[in-house]
């Protein structure tokens, strides 16, 4: 409409002032009159404002995404509670509420909804970490294992622990890991039970591996039992060399005969002529002494299960840390004596075999560490 007011205004200019000043007079006057009506329309628009609607809009993704975030969030908590309790009826109905609320976008009870969940959760994990207890018959040993399997009790400065371990002499045992993967996986990978693992390697035994995204998790769509840490297999295969995003985490390399801990994959080339190698987080222990305190990780902070790799001179150690958070577990390796350890996957996933399952077998695995004879 204004462009038309400019169009016709021009074509006014070629008539001469004397013949047409009447006439430009009044159509000025209609123009000013359009010019006033077309900014109250303006006006009227700024005050439905694409701006303000904006805003309003950006203001409600944010809410989704808040919310949505800790619906996730919850909800995985959940699901590892459910792993290790039958007792959560009444969690599951608050997060059914929790997603009616969600659907009606009544964020603000929402977000109280999954508050209270995460409060009943924890309330539970409490419960089965005070009622866990070492059996009367674990002898109390902070000595570990020359070779072979042991279940002992490990005293620390916060307390006594039970650890399941198993002891492989480099000269007499190879170290490797196998995938169940032939190479990078992304999406929809395979897994195995640690059991099928040990059985088709020849080992005599085995720990569950690096962390990787189970089938069950929200977050873990697109990408179900990938895990993104550098590996080596038995059969020399790097996985995942072109991620860089996890290049600063620590890994554990098998040679022939020795082990070595590095602060960062990245310290670590692409090197075939070892046994296997495996980046996962955090490094519990290096060079005889604590390197994890703890962290604002609630699911390192957790009482659980933690599975571990370590050494102590040429020996290898493979086990898992019953009932312990992660700081916990970096003590009860620090009280065995180990000069450096690893720890490995935990919750659902853990896994230990020797001559049978000692823990676990826990879910489907991607990857694995195994003892196998020379």
């Amino acid at each position: 409409m204004v462009i038309a007011i400019l169009i016709a205004g021009l074509s006014y200019q070629t008539y001469t002032l004397s013949q047409k000043s009447s006439r430009l007079e009044t159509e000025k006057t209609d123009s000013l009159s359009q010019l006033q009506s077309i900014k109250g329309e303006l006006d009227t628009l700024k005050n439905q404002d694409q701006v303000k609607r904006n805003e309003e809009l950006q203001t409600e993704i944010t809410n989704i995404q808040k919310t949505y975030n800790s619906a996730v969030s919850v909800y995985e908590e959940l699901l590892k509670l459910q792993e290790s309790s039958k007792n959560t009826d009444e969690m599951e109905k608050l997060f059914a509420q929790a997603l009616s609320l969600l659907s009606k976008r009544n964020y603000t009870e929402a977000a109280s909804t999954i508050t209270t969940l995460s409060g009943k959760i924890e309330e539970e994990q409490n419960k089965i970490a005070a009622s866990f207890t070492i059996p009367e018959n674990v002898p109390t040993n902070n000595a570990p294992p020359g070779s072979g399997y042991s279940r002992q009790q490990v005293s620390t400065d916060t307390g006594t622990f039970m650890v399941s371990l198993v002891a492989g002499d480099l000269g007499s045992t190879r170290v490797i890991v196998d995938t169940a993967s032939d190479s990078t996986c992304t999406d929809n990978c395979p897994v195995l039970p640690l059991a099928t693992y040990v059985s088709r390697s020849g080992a005599y035994a085995g720990v569950n591996g690096s962390y990787f995204c189970p089938a069950s998790y929200p977050t873990c769509v697109g990408k179900t039992n990938s895990f993104d840490l550098l590996l080596m297999n038995k059969n020399k295969t790097y996985f995942n060399s072109d991620n860089n995003v996890y290049s600063n985490n620590p890994a554990v390399i098998f040679g022939s005969g020795y082990i070595r801990f590095v602060g960062a994959a990245s310290q670590w080339g692409r090197d075939t002529g070892i046994d296997g190698m495996l980046s996962n987080y955090p490094l519990l222990v290096s060079g005889g002494n604590i390197s994890f305190g703890g962290s604002d990780d609630p699911k390192q902070g957790s009482k659980g299960s933690r599975s571990f790799v370590a050494n102590k001179g040429n020996t290898v150690y493979i086990g898992v840390v019953h009932s312990a958070t992660v700081a916990e577990a970096a003590r009860v390796m620090k009280a065995l004596g180990m000069e450096n350890a690893l720890n490995l996957d935990d919750g659902g996933s853990t896994a230990l075999w020797s001559g049978g399952y000692k823990v676990g077998p826990g879910r489907d695995l991607p990857n694995v560490i195994l003892f196998v004879s020379k």
